[in-house]
Order: C-alpha cells, then sequence, then structure tokens
C-alpha cells in the first residue's frame, strides 16, 4: 500500500472512531497507525500537503481522548515519536498540533499509575519534543505536568526519574515563566535537597540533568551562589568535562554541552572558566571528538566551542589549541584524508584538519556541524589574524583552508530541493563572511590578499596541487590577477543565487509562512557574496566590471529590499555599503528598489495589525515589487485615477503652496515612472499569456483526439464485456461442481482436523515425557558427578590419613626414646645424691674426732704432735672432699635444669600426640561413616 492509499484509509479510520468509540474502530484505527508506522514517513510533516495534516491532527486528537485505549494511545505516541525526527518536525508537532499539551493531558490522566509504560513513552516523547523548544507557562496541563515531575523525581524510583529530569531540564531551560512557578510552590525547598542528592548518583546522566535544573533554577539566587561558588565551580568544570569526553552516550554529552553554554552566560563563572588551569587539556581531549563519525555530538562540541569563543579571555586559549604548532605534522596532514591520522601507527589528527574535515562535509547529512564549524573558524581567524604579528602556522593553516572554501561556492544546481538549496545559501553566507574576514586581517594583509587572489585563481582553474607557504612579489601577484578566472567564479556564483529567485524558482514558490526565511537567506548569500567581490575587486582583473555589472542587475532589487528591511544589523550594513556603491551606476533600478522596500514594510505593517487584533490573516501578495500578478486593466485604472487626484489637488491647492504641488509632482512622477515600467513588465506577462492560450488550444486538440481513441477503445471494451458475461456464466456452472467438490473437502478437512488435533495431543505428552526425561537425565548426570567428585575426595583423605599415621608413629618412637633417656638421668642424679650424703656423714665423723682430739691435746701433748701430720692430711682430703661437694651441686643443679627441660618438652609432644590423634579419629570417621565415640583413641 502507497503512502497516500495508507494516509486516507487512516483519516477514514479517525473519522469512524471519532463518530462511535467501539471495539472494532479502536481496532481497525490501531490497525492503520500501525501500518503507517511500517511505512516510511519521515518527510511526512515536511510535505506541506492537507492530507498528512489533516491526519496528524487527528491523531493527535485521539490521543488526547480521555476514553481512548492506552493501547491505541501508545501506538499513536509511537507513531509521532518516529515523525519527530528532526528539529523542524519537533517544531511543528509542538506549534503548530499542539502535541505538548496533549501528552500533558495523558500523563495527568495516568498520573495515579507512573510506571505505566505509556506514562514513560509520553515523558520520552516530550522530552525530545521540548528540547531546546519554548514552552508557555500558559500551555493547557502545564502545571500538572510540572507537579507530576516533581513528586516523581523525590519518589526515587530510577525507571521514571531519569526521563522526569531530562524533562524537566527542558523545561527549566530559558523559561523565566516555569522558574517563577516552580520557585513559588510550597514544596520547593525540599525539591532542591533532592536534587543536590541526585549529585552523588553513580549515573552520570542523572547528574547532568540535575546540574542542568539547578543552574536553571538557581544559578543567580543564594544557592546557586553556594553550589557554584569559587570552591565548587572548578570541580563542576572537571565533572562536566569528563562527561562531555567519557559519557554515557549522545544524549549525555548533549545535555552536558548545554549545561556548560548556561553556564557561560554568567560573567562571573565564565571568569572562574578563564582561570581553570587545566582549560587547554578540556579542550583538546573535547576537540578530539571531532575526529569521530557521529554529526551530532561533532554538532554540540562545535557549540560548545562556539560559546566558548563568545569569552573574549577564552579565545585566545582556544586559538592556541587549534592552530598549535605542527611543523612538518601539518604539511604532513595535508596529503591525507582527514581522519586518517586516528590509525594505527599514525599521529593523533590536527584539530584544525578536523574542523576542514566537518566543514567540507555534505549538506545533506551533517549540516548545522559545516555551519557551526564555519562559524567557529570564523572567530578563531579574526582573533589569530588580529595582532600585529600571525603565526606562520596560521598563515599555513589559512593557504590551506581558501581551497576548501572555495570548493565550497560551488556545486549549485537550480534542480536541487528546497532544502539543500537553502542549505547551500547558508554555507555560501558562512564561506563569504570568512573569507572577508581573511581579506580583513590587519597582520600581513597583502600577503593573505595574495594568497587568497592566487587560492581563487587555482580554484577556477582546477589546479589544487601543492600547499606549501609561498611568498609573492607584487608584479607576480599581478600577473595571476590577470588571468581572470577569480571574477569569473564570483560572477557565476552570484548568476546561480540570482537564478533561484526566479518566479518560477522552487525558493519563491513556498506557501506562506515560509517564503521569507528563504528570501532573508537568499538575500544575504547573495550580498555577501557582493561583498566579497567588492573586497576583491583591486586584485583580480575583472572583477570591478563584474561586481558593477551584478549591481545594475534589475534582479538585485529583491536582496536589497530584504536586506534593508532586514531585522539583522549586519545585513543592514552589508545593504547600505553596497547600496552606496551601486547609486551613483547610471541603471541601478532606484525607484524599483524603493518601491520593494514601500511594499516591505506596508505588508509587515498590515501582518502586525492582524496580529495585534488576532483576526486570520489570509494569503497576501509577495513581497518583490515587481510582482507580475495584476492585469493591465487594473493597472491602467490605477493610473486614470491618480490622474484624476492629480488634477483635484491641483484645483484645490492656493497659490501660495505651489513648492509643495512641485514636490508632490516629483514624486508622483517617479510612481508613474514605475508603474509605467510595471505596465512594460505586464505587457511582457500578456504576451507570454498568449503564447499559453496558443499552447492551450494544442492541447485541447490533442485532448480531443485522445477523447476521440478513448471512445473508440471504449466500444472495445463493450464487446469485451459482453463475452466476459457469456464466459462469467460458463464459469458459474464450473463453480456449482466445484463448490460440492469444496464441501466434500471441507468434511475430509474436518476429519483430519480432528486426526490432527489428537496427534498434537499425543505431541504434547511426548514433549512433557521427554521434558521429564531430560530433567531426569540431567539430575542423574549431576548426582554421577557428584559421585565422581566424593570418591575423588575420599581417596585424598585416605592419603592423608596414611601420612598422618606414619607421622604418628614416628613421633611415638621418638616420645620413648626421650623417656628412656630421662630416666637414665634420673637415676644417675639419685646416685650422685647418695654419695653426696655418704661424704657428708664422713665430714661430720671426722669433725668429732678432731673435736675429742682437741679435748685430748692438753693431756697428750706428744700425741698431738704425732697427729699433726695425720690432722693435715686429712685436711687436704676435706678440701679435696668438699671441691667434689660442689662440683655433684652444680651437676645436679644443671641436672635438675635438665630435667625440667625434657618435661616441657614432654608435655608439648604429649599435646601434639594428643591433636594427631583427635585427627586420625576424626579422618577415621569420614572415612568409614561412624562417629567420633568408635575411634581408637589409644595412638
Amino acid at each position: 500500500m502507497d503512502m497516500t492509499m495508507c494516509l486516507k484509509s487512516l483519516l477514514l479510520a479517525i473519522q469512524q472512531h471519532r463518530d462511535s468509540m467501539s471495539t472494532q474502530t479502536t481496532a481497525k484505527l490501531q490497525k492503520q497507525v500501525e501500518e503507517l508506522s511500517g511505512l516510511k514517513c519521515d518527510q511526512l510533516l515536511s510535505s506541506g500537503k492537507m492530507l498528512p495534516s489533516e491526519c496528524v491532527s487527528g491523531l493527535v486528537e485521539v490521543a488526547g481522548n480521555p476514553n481512548s485505549s492506552p493501547a491505541l494511545v501508545g501506538t499513536i505516541v509511537a507513531l509521532l515519536a518516529q515523525l519527530a525526527h528532526d528539529e523542524d518536525s519537533r517544531e511543528m508537532l509542538h506549534s503548530s498540533y499542539n502535541l505538548t499539551s496533549t501528552l500533558a493531558s495523558v500523563i495527568h490522566q495516568h498520573s495515579a499509575t507512573p510506571g505505566e509504560p505509556l506514562v514513560l513513552q509520553c515523558l520520552q516523547v516530550l522530552q525530545k519534543l521540548t528540547y531546546n523548544t519554548r514552552v508557555f507557562h500558559s500551555t493547557n496541563y502545564i502545571h500538572e505536568l510540572i507537579a507530576f515531575l516533581m513528586t516523581n523525581i523525590q519518589s526515587h524510583n530510577d525507571d521514571i526519574t531519569m526521563p522526569c529530569l531530562g524533562l524537566m531540564a527542558n523545561l527549566c531551560r530559558y523559561n523565566h515563566s516555569i522558574q517563577g512557578h516552580i520557585k513559588s510552590l510550597d514544596n520547593v525547598k525540599a525539591f532542591y535537597r533532592t536534587l543536590v542528592n541526585f549529585l552523588a548518583h553513580n549515573s552520570l546522566t542523572v547528574v547532568v540533568f540535575t546540574l542542568s535544573i539547578l543552574a536553571g533554577l538557581t544559578l543567580n539566587d543564594k544557592v546557586g551562589e553556594k553550589l557554584f561558588d569559587a570552591k565548587n565551580i572548578h570541580q563542576t568544570f572537571q565533572l562536566v568535562f569528563n562527561i562531555i569526553v567519557n559519557g554515557d552516550g549522545t544524549l549525555t554529552r548533549k545535555y552536558s554541552v548545554d549545561l556548560l553554554v548556561d553556564l557561560l552566560k554568567s560573567p562571573k563563572i565564565a571568569d572562574y572558566l578563564t582561570r581553570y588551569e587545566h582549560f587547554s587539556a578540556c579542550v583538546s581531549q573535547v576537540m578530539g571528538l571531532l575526529h569521530g563519525k557521529e554529526p551530532d555530538s561533532a554538532a554540540k562540541v562545535l557549540e560548545l566551542l562556539l560559546a566558548v569563543c563568545s569569552v573574549s579571555g577564552l579565545r585566545a586559549l582556544l586559538c592556541g589549541v587549534v592552530f598549535q604548532p605542527a611543523g612538518p605534522r601539518l604539511r604532513a596532514g595535508l596529503g591525507r584524508r582527514p581522519g586518517a591520522g586516528r590509525d594505527g601507527g599514525s599521529k593523533p589528527e590536527l584539530p584544525g584538519l578536523s574542523l576542514l574535515r566537518w566543514l567540507s562535509g555534505p549538506l545533506e547529512s551533517a549540516e548545522s556541524c559545516s555551519l557551526k564549524a564555519l562559524q567557529l573558524l570564523s572567530e578563531l581567524l579574526e582573533e589569530a589574524l588580529a595582532g600585529d604579528s600571525v603565526s606562520p602556522c596560521v598563515l599555513s593553516f589559512v593557504e590551506m583552508l581558501l581551497p576548501a572554501l572555495l570548493e565550497l561556492l560551488k556545486g549549485l544546481r537550480l534542480a536541487q530541493g528546497d532544502a539543500q538549496l537553502r542549505r547551500h545559501c547558508l554555507r555560501t553566507t558562512h564561506v563569504t563572511h570568512l573569507l572577508i574576514h581573511i581579506l580583513h586581517a590587519s597582520a600581513a594583509p597583502v600577503s593573505l590578499r595574495l594568497t587568497l587572489s592566487h587560492s581563487v585563481s587555482r580554484a577556477a582553474s582546477g589546479s589544487w596541487g601543492g600547499h606549501e607557504t609561498t611568498h609573492f612579489s607584487e608584479d607576480q601577484t599581478r600577473a595571476l590577477v590577470s588571468r581572470q578566472v577569480g571574477a569569473q567564479l564570483c560572477l557565476s556564483q552570484v548568476e546561480s543565487l540570482l537564478a533561484c529567485c526566479q518566479d518560477n524558482s522552487p525558493l519563491t514558490s513556498q506557501p506562506h509562512g515560509s517564503d521569507g526565511d528563504h528570501v532573508q537567506v537568499f538575500a544575504e548569500a547573495v550580498l555577501k557574496t557582493l561583498d566579497l567581490m567588492s573586497k576583491l575587486r583591486g586584485q583580480v582583473k575583472d572583477m570591478e566590471t563584474s561586481f558593477y555589472r551584478m549591481l545594475q542587475d534589475q534582479r538585485m532589487v529583491s536582496p536589497f529590499s530584504v536586506a534593508l528591511t532586514s531585522h539583522h544589523r549586519d545585513t543592514v550594513q552589508t545593504g547600505l555599503a553596497l547600496l552606496v556603491e551601486a547609486t551613483p551606476l547610471p541603471d541601478f533600478p532606484s525607484l524599483i528598489l524603493g518601491e520593494s522596500i514601500a511594499a516591505n514594510n506596508a505588508y509587515r505593517q498590515r501582518e502586525l495589525e492582524l496580529s495585534v487584533k488576532r483576526v486570520a490573516v489570509e494569503e497576501v501578495p509577495p513581497t518583490r515589487s515587481f510582482t507580475l500578478s495584476d492585469s493591465s486593466n487594473s493597472s491602467s485604472k490605477s493610473v486614470n485615477s491618480l490622474i484624476e487626484k492629480i488634477q483635484n489637488g491641483f484645483e484645490l491647492q492656493e497659490p501660495g503652496e505651489d513648492v509643495r504641488v512641485s514636490e508632490i509632482i516629483d514624486v508622483y512622477e517617479q510612481k508613474l515612472s514605475a508603474l509605467a515600467a510595471k505596465e512594460s513588465r505586464l505587457q511582457d506577462l500578456l504576451e507570454a499569456k498568449a503564447l499559453a492560450l496558443s499552447q492551450a488550444d494544442r492541447l485541447i486538440a490533442q485532448n480531443r483526439q485522445q477523447k476521440a481513441q478513448a471512445e473508440a477503445e471504449a466500444r472495445q471494451l463493450g464487446s469485451l464485456l459482453k463475452e466476459a458475461a457469456r464466459r462469467r456464466e460458463q464459469l458459474q456452472a464450473e463453480l456449482g461442481s466445484q463448490v460440492q467438490e469444496v464441501e466434500r473437502s471441507r468434511a475430509d478437512t474436518q476429519e483430519l482436523l480432528q486426526h490432527n488435533g489428537r496427534l498434537q495431543q499425543d505431541s504434547l505428552e511426548h514433549q512433557a515425557l521427554k521434558g521429564a526425561y531430560n530433567t531426569l537425565l540431567s539430575r542423574f548426570s549431576e548426582a554421577e558427578q557428584q559421585l565422581k567428585d566424593l570418591h575423588t575426595s575420599q581417596a585424598s583423605l585416605t592419603k592423608q590419613t596414611d601420612a598422618l599415621r606414619r607421622s604418628h608413629e614416628a613421633l611415638r618412637l621418638q616420645h620413648d626414646k626421650t623417656v628412656s633417656v630421662l630416666e637414665e638421668r634420673e637415676s644417675k642424679v639419685k646416685s650422685l645424691q647418695s654419695d653426696l650424703q655418704q661424704r657428708g656423714d664422713d665430714i661430720t665423723a671426722l669433725r668429732e674426732q678432731l673435736k675429742a682430739g682437741e679435748v685430748q691435746a692438753t693431756e697428750k701433748e706428744r700425741e698431738r704432735r704425732e697427729l699433726e701430720e695425720t690432722v693435715d692430711m686429712l685436711r687436704k682430703e676435706l678440701n679435696k672432699t668438699e671441691q667434689a661437694r660442689k662440683d655433684a651441686n652444680i651437676r645436679a643443679s644443671s641436672l635438675e635444669l635438665q630435667k625440667d627441660q625434657v618435661a616441657v618438652k614432654l608435655k608439648q609432644k604429649e599435646d601434639e600426640l594428643n591433636k594427631h590423634s583427635a585427627m586420625i579419629a576424626m579422618i577415621h570417621s569420614l572415612s568409614s561413616g561412624k562417629t567420633k565415640n568408635d575411634v581408637n583413641l589409644s595412638l
């Protein structure tokens, strides 16, 4: 089914469901939505057709109906999420179809069950829909949505906390009314405490969402001053940079960049970042993300770098990172594809080369990356080339950049679509703006302009050879410029852009509401290219001639009119500068330009009045003054009425007011000349209409001939219809016989179905038995494996028991030897003690005998003398005996010490023996299955 038929069926199902909300219509509508979801409907909203718009409006209405089933609403929300694939589609769903309030009402209806899949789905779509989109405080159900978000953020349910935090971050960004509403709530302090607790969450996405909410709500309050003070801000910078480089994904990186961009808008925090010591290293890591191939990540990185460029103190540091001195590496990078620097064995890619790769990329896949890369290079080169001296590395980069920029000016084709033409005009504007910045550089302006002229010449001639830095003399530069190739390149670019503004151009055939933006983009591209030609007309041959030729082209009226009435300051200044150059020219259409500007102002005034009165704005004529939509009769009538008014005015004037009348006559003469030019244009249009009428006559003749052929074919089809009727009767008879066969086949089919049912029942029983068998088989294999493991453990325990038994026998033998040695030493100690006792008795007897001899000494002097020798001998023996007694005491004390030591060792051995006995008993109990009391502990 094609897209148109599917949309018609969907619209019919929506109307039927709206008329009677039954189960059948709900199922039919859900089926149609699922079929549309299966088709490729990315460009459905951007087509501008009525049928898709009605379908989407009906789906949004069904989704917001409280009586719709949750399954149907979930299917519709999934389709709408599929449609919101780009920024334009999201903006259209938000503003034109009021999808935000519809999803908020769905969430409010199911707020009692926040964990329901439909609620999570609506939260995810709302988060996608409200990103970088302002939600008005007066939107329906926005207060209920905020209350739901705050309640569920404080519920600590991780499944719903993250989408609630993301949606709250979107609502709080750049929305003072919603911020004020949240701050006025009673539970805002508890909400702040919950957010501060979330800063320690283990999910980087939750931390980024929380910081974004806190920055939106408290950045300029006392709470924000405490959170983002000098003590914490450096940790916040490090955290945000780490999340950008090592984030969980594109979503986390996107919100991290937005957070840092919002923080940089505070002058105090921007000043903190200028004093952040790791800024250069962090920016280098962030620019490393440009080496990847994801346009979304690269776009957010470029957006961050542009925000950094807005801080004057950081722009110079960023220039140092992008244009860092590379020497041979920069030149080596020119010979290989950008992005090849990340291959194995090669050096990392220079940040400037990454910017070149993104600005030279295709517009279809990375439009924002290309434009942001051009804006970033404009800012950086304006800073790098503004000093008194320019780094050679910057000059080398500029020489490498110029061929790539001039290559971007090519490739405009009128056969391209509207979006592609708009992208090309935007990129042309940024490229010429960057080239003008390079020409305005104060440092070495001559060398840079010569390099630019040389690059323009090489771009037009197709020679994009070496990029070595070359110093040209003035004569050599004039010789290069004299080839007239640069003028042809710029002239062809302006001609292509002006061709897009013709009446049959896709850019000017847009519906009301979209034409203004396209015309504005086109005008800026044309004027920027002319401004570039104005800057180069003194260096490139024939550039001045081409420049003045284009200024006198009547097609330039529309760009000048749009530029002079634009609300962009740069566009107005560029238009005025070119208008100063164009006004003295003889063929410049000043009158037509004035009429066009007046028409633009009148149109804007009317739009303003209608918007104030809230009246539906009808379609108005385009802003161009030479719109060829009036007829010649109306033109002549307007001229005649104007002449009558002038004559009547002459009759009413007094003689003293002749000066004023002459001024009025001059004004009306100018208007009459403009009307005469318009009349000539209308005459040309009438001639074109006459030619179109002749072509229409030829088409009518062809239509009559085709009608005759169609009548002949109709008669032939009538005969074929009669033959088909006869054939139908024959086939009807055959159909009766076939019906009988079908009945018989149906009976056979019923029997086969019954038999098949029995077979299926048997098959189910077989499957159940097979499952039980497999279960038992697996249990048996597990038991067998456990038995093997037990056998293995038993063998190892048996080996350990034998080893312990052998060690126990050795210890017992050692114990017996120690006991025998101890007994021998005890017997020796006892014998020594008996000898000592005997000698003591002998000493006592000898002392008694000595005493008896001394008593008898007086009586037996003679005997004393005789016995002196005996006494001396006995004293000697007594000394010997005393010495022997001392030695025996010493040996006894040493033996006592040895006895104590042997007793301690014996006690230790007995303890070890008891332990080994207990272990042997335990091993025996484990191996034999008996209890511990049955083990023989006699060992």
